[in-house]
């Protein structure tokens, strides 16, 4: 069937902000969507509360409103655009969430609006967990045994259904497996079903027979009108049934099933996904096999474009999302072509002739206390992917894209002795984010593969190629000269030159020049959905020690761009936001060539530059990509500056191995990192910075920071998220610090010296992005950050244009930044953080790259600073770009009275990590970054926008009910007017003894509430936690008292996050909720696009420029 000529308008709802399980795969999903519609000459209509995405460029849809996904702003929008249809398969459960929001409350029949890609009776049959059981049944396969919950006792009732413990909990409507876990006994049962229970959107969680131990598939299907239907790709969890599937090593295609139990995998498959009704788009299915009966069990369906569609459309260059809106508007798979081939239909299955294996990211570190056991509930942050033509190779590959230390198999030092491989085999029972580095040692040390089995469950094949690749290490260390045929071997088994320089005990260099004299390269294939048979028209390539490269000659001067890697807390979206734009502007100049292994990402998309290569961003693999792409054709040069600190890291060696490096170059990148440097900068332009010091030993630490004076921020050299950054508030607690940090691997000081900076307290922090080009400066945006310094910069609200500063300070700002600018040597992006204390401007850090603000700014201000950036590396001057429009004719230092506000809103995971007790851990942010991602609230005023962007971020603040207030001491008097506003406005306050009695004092009513180690009162008096658990409390004020957790501090802020209560810990955020209250008693929120907003912008700037003339 031709494209619907009856939809002119689409609604798309994009996923909101990056979550724990709702990644940038569906930023990448979404983008392509909007793409597409577009293409086909529909109308779109975008509403997604995120900035940080591509999706919310203002040039991907026809209105781009950068709202809360909430009903009641959905359904202005609709009311405002009156769309033919909604889209809500491609924005994860938020948008699907969303959806049926929508049609509960009757909005999509009031305004005759259409749900296309899924209906609601499939969203519910796929989502409904008793209704998906029905439909399996009558599919003629099984489901576990299972009993369905909505309340505790209904939970107890259901173990003795089903025979007794251990079950299996997961709740209804939810993503990442929110809520869901194994319960092994009572108190198990009791702490799960609570969770499971309050993160469902119905209230009900389905509780199952125990499959443990069972191999785990999923088939990526796509179905259309005249029911045809594909199986995209098999994937299988190398770990078995109990760890989530997000959380897994995960391999396509399935490596380890049988012929007929494949055919039978697919034949449910196709059966669930008819009887579920998805006819116009993609669907995913879990399934789990028992290994010793080869009985298979249906465990899950998701009806719309799911996390694993990015891997396997990554996988197999087969664009789901692509395909799925084309069905969405009336194709079928036959109408529509495969991009990559240009001669097959999308009906055509792909065929893989290589191997793909995704590893997972794990961010433990950032939240102490957190259980690092791997089970149902998704806690990785992101993930790697690697392409090979053995698992060996890709393991390999995958395992080093992780980019983070221990994470790859090793041969260091002795092989374990026995009673260390038997601490080993017992380690491997439980799944952790370093179990197969685990096995690879437990191997090293004499473990059988029987016996490994045996503890892990996890398929042998998988463990006989882990023993494979020791058999190839021990042949390296042990052969007598390392020859041609030796070293060819561990490459294609995927060995990096530093675990080959490690088995041989000699520098990485020696290798790479032995194997470069032996002419060992690797060459570069071609993803192309076909097996080789029919010929690729798209330049998605994966390297392999094979026999010949597919890489096509060229004549245009390339540019490689490098690209983040996997996305961690600290490093995310942000950072591919301006790898896709520098490749979408220098693309009329140069070939484009991405380098990245991110396959949730936009940037791995095989049409965003010119050619893709899916590849490690090790020294290694980008040189070996640097030298393919030279004798391609000419290469101007490598961008290392956007990707964040994974590529900046390279820079310095890429130099020095002869690659061109565009933009700021790694001795400028030095010169703003080094401390004694960076200070020497900071002399020579006049500018103050906090006493600051640096030491190579504890002994120097303790010196400098007595010097200082306490409190002191302490943070390793290089680091990205403020990863392992503290403020220290006595000399005992740098005495912890420093164990903790001796205690990592490399320890202390594996990078360079510890920084040591007096931490300026009740300072007002500033952020900065600017452009320079080595004469001209241009301010893209100011931000002030709503939290005093101390917090940091990614885990901050932070408001943009600032509200407190004057023109007079942001002139100075614009100053500072421009002395920075050159002093430091930057050509492109710079991002500059400032303290105002006591009229004094604080220089704290300055970073000669693209910030994760960038994308904020560009969206707030409607400047596009990343493709400016890019434009500057490649030699264009600011003032050019101003002629040629790309940039405006004045900066940020001009400020627009009319000008909306835009708030920037942190999204922090604390309900994803739980001590091992199920305490989620504590809620306090300080210098080291925690968030995931970030929400924008955007409106005429502070109030409305700050209100936007809590609703987006956390669901919005409560219009009544109970507030708990407890400060530290030196906040008593700064709480007391904004309490006595909330009291005005209807709020029954509660409070602790000590602050109860100030607020009383202050004429203000407050009742006392007992303290968590005060225990119950006589008369059975609860406890505030317990109050918080019992949902009494509505919102919690509790300023935590200078260094580390205090115990009562801590229950409470755990207690308020459990309960998905708003938890405000400062006293400038308690300001800002007063004001956002205020504005939402004022009536609905008001939504307006992007593209309205640019609009007015210009008006008022050619207004401007007509008064001027006239003048």
């Amino acid at each position: 069937m031709p494209l619907r000529s009856d939809l002119r308008s689409v609604l798309v709802i994009g996923s909101g902000p990056i979550v724990i399980g709702q990644a940038c795969e569906f930023d990448y999903s979404g983008t392509q969507a909007c793409r597409v519609l577009r293409d086909e000459g529909i109308r779109v209509i975008l509403v997604n509360s995120n900035p940080a995405t591509i999706m919310t460029d203002p040039d991907i849809a026809d209105a781009t409103y950068v709202e809360p996904i909430t009903t009641e702003v959905l359904t202005a929008i609709i009311d405002k655009e009156r769309p033919d249809a909604l889209l809500p398969t491609l924005g994860g459960q938020t948008a699907l969430n969303a959806a049926m929001g929508l049609v509960e409350t009757g909005v999509l029949d009031d305004y005759d609006v259409e749900l296309i890609g899924a209906d609601a009776a499939a969203i519910n049959a796929g989502e409904d967990r008793e209704e998906f059981k029905r439909i399996v049944e009558r599919c003629g396969a099984e489901v576990a045994r299972s009993a369905i919950a909505r309340t505790m006792a209904e939970c107890y009732q259901a173990v003795e259904a089903l025979g007794g413990y251990p079950v299996v909990v997961r709740p209804s409507f939810t993503m990442g497996g929110l809520g869901s876990g194994i319960a092994y006994d009572a108190e198990d049962l009791g702490r799960i079903c609570g969770q499971g229970l309050a993160a469902s959107r119905t209230a009900e969680v389905l509780l199952e027979e125990s499959i443990l131990g069972w191999k785990e598939y999923e088939l990526e299907l796509m179905r259309d009108k005249a029911d045809n239907a594909v199986v995209v790709c098999s994937i299988e969890n190398i770990d078995p049934v109990g760890v989530h599937t997000g959380d897994s090593v995960t391999v396509a295609p399935a490596l380890t099933l049988t012929d007929r139990e494949m055919q039978r995998l697919r034949d449910i498959g196709i059966a669930v996904i008819r009887e579920v009704g998805v006819d116009t788009g993609g669907c995913n299915i879990q399934f789990a096999v028992d290994p010793a009966t080869g009985r298979i069990i249906v465990i899950e369906m998701n009806p719309r474009v799911s996390r694993s569609s990015a891997l396997a459309s990554k996988a197999t260059g087969f664009p789901i999302a692509k395909i799925a809106a084309r069905l969405a508007v009336g194709y079928t798979l036959d109408e529509i072509p495969n991009d990559i081939t240009g001669s097959t239909p999308a009906s055509f299955e792909p065929t893989l002739d290589y191997v793909v294996v995704k590893v997972p990211r794990f961010a433990f570190e950032k939240f102490r206390g957190a259980d690092p056991r791997l089970t149902t509930t998704m806690k990785s942050v992101g993930e790697a992917m690697a392409i090979g033509r053995s698992f060996t190779e890709a393991l390999q590959k995958a395992m080093r894209s992780i980019d983070k230390t221990g994470m790859v198999f090793h041969w260091d030092g002795p092989a374990p002795d026995a009673a260390a491989t038997t601490s080993l085999i017992e380690s491997v029972r439980v799944p952790t984010e370093h179990r197969l580095v685990d096995l690879q040692q437990a191997v090293r040390g004499g473990a059988s593969v029987e016996e490994l089995f045996a503890a892990t469950k996890i398929d042998p094949w998988f463990l006989d190629q882990i023993l494979l690749l020791h058999e190839i290490a021990d042949e390296v260390a042990e052969a007598p000269a390392l020859t041609p045929q030796v070293l060819a071997e561990a490459k294609r088994h995927g060995f990096s030159d530093c675990q080959l320089a490690a088995l041989r005990g000699v520098g990485e260099d020696t290798i790479r020049e032995i194997r470069h004299a032996y002419g060992l390269r690797p060459v570069y294939k071609t993803v192309d959905t076909c097996a080789a048979e029919f010929a690729a028209r798209t330049p998605y390539h994966y390297s392999s020690y094979d026999l010949e490269t597919e890489v096509v000659p060229r004549r245009r001067e390339a540019v490689i761009i490098l690209g983040s890697g996997p996305n961690r807390i600290g490093q995310g979206i942000e950072f591919d936001y301006s790898c896709v734009h520098a490749a979408i502007a220098l693309a009329d100049r140069y070939e484009t060539v991405m380098v990245n292994c991110n396959p949730e990402t936009v940037s791995t998309d095989y049409d965003v530059s010119d050619r893709l290569y899916f590849e490690p961003l090790t020294y290694e693999d980008v040189m070996e990509v640097y030298e393919a792409e030279r004798a391609a054709g000419p290469v101007a040069g490598m961008i290392v500056q956007l990707g964040g600190q994974t590529p900046l890291s390279l820079a310095a060696r890429l130099e020095d191995a002869g690659v061109p490096i565009l933009g700021t170059s790694p001795e400028a990148i030095d010169a703003a990192e080094d401390r004694q440097l960076f200070g020497i900068v900071l002399d020579e332009a006049g500018l103050p910075a906090p006493a600051h010091s640096t030491a190579r030993s504890d002994e120097q630490a303790m010196a400098a920071a007595a010097e200082i004076g306490f409190p002191v921020l302490v943070r390793p050299s290089y680091v990205l998220g403020g990863r392992g950054m503290e403020i220290v508030y006595q000399p005992g607690g740098l005495i912890d610090y420093l164990n903790r940090a001796g205690a990592e691997p490399g320890g202390a000081y594996a990078n360079g010296p510890l920084l040591i900076d007096r931490f300026l307290d009740d300072a007002i922090e500033i952020d900065v992005d600017a452009l320079y080009d080595g004469s001209e400066l241009f301010l893209g945006g100011v931000m002030e950050h709503i939290e005093e310094a101390g917090i940091h910069s990614g885990d901050s609200a932070c408001v943009l244009p600032p509200m407190t500063l004057s023109d007079a300070e942001i002139a100075r700002v614009r100053r500072c930044t421009q002395m920075l600018a050159d002093g430091v040597g930057v050509r492109g992006l710079i991002n500059v953080q400032f303290a105002l204390m006591s009229d004094t401007l604080y220089v704290i850090e300055a970073n000669p790259r693209a910030s994760r603000t960038v994308p904020f700014v560009s969206k707030a201000t409607g400047v596009q600073l990343a493709k400016a950036a890019a434009l500057i590396m490649a030699g264009e001057s600011i003032a050019s770009l101003k002629s040629s429009g790309h940039l405006p004719q004045e900066d940020a230092g001009v400020t627009d009275p009319y000008d909306p506000i835009a708030v920037k809103e942190a999204v922090l995971p604390f309900k994803r990590f739980r001590t091992p007790d199920g305490r989620i851990v504590d809620t306090v942010l300080g210098p080291e970054m925690r968030s995931t991602g970030e929400v924008m609230g955007y409106d005429i005023d502070f109030p409305r926008a700050f209100a936007k962007s809590q609703a987006s971020a956390y669901g919005g603040l409560p219009g009544e009910g109970t507030l708990f207030v407890s400060v530290t001491d030196r906040d008593k008097r700064a709480i007391i007017l904004p309490v006595a506003r909330l009291a005005e406005l209807g709020f029954t306050i509660l409070a602790t003894t000590g602050t109860a009695q100030v607020l009383r004092r202050n004429g203000i009513p407050a009742t006392p509430v007992r303290k968590l180690s005060e225990g119950r009162g006589e008369h059975g008096e609860r406890t505030i936690v317990e109050l918080i658990e019992s949902d009494t409390i509505d919102m919690v004020v509790n300023t935590p008292k200078g260094q580390g957790a205090r115990a009562d501090g801590y229950a409470i802020r755990a207690a308020a996050t459990s309960a998905g209560r708003p938890i405000i810990t400062t006293v400038q955020e308690l300001q800002a909720v007063v004001q956002a209250l205020e504005a939402q008693l004022r009536g609905p929120f008001r939504v307006r696009s992007l593209q309205e907003h640019g609009t007015d912008r210009i008006a008022r700037l050619q207004g401007a420029a007509k008064r001027e003339v006239r003048l």
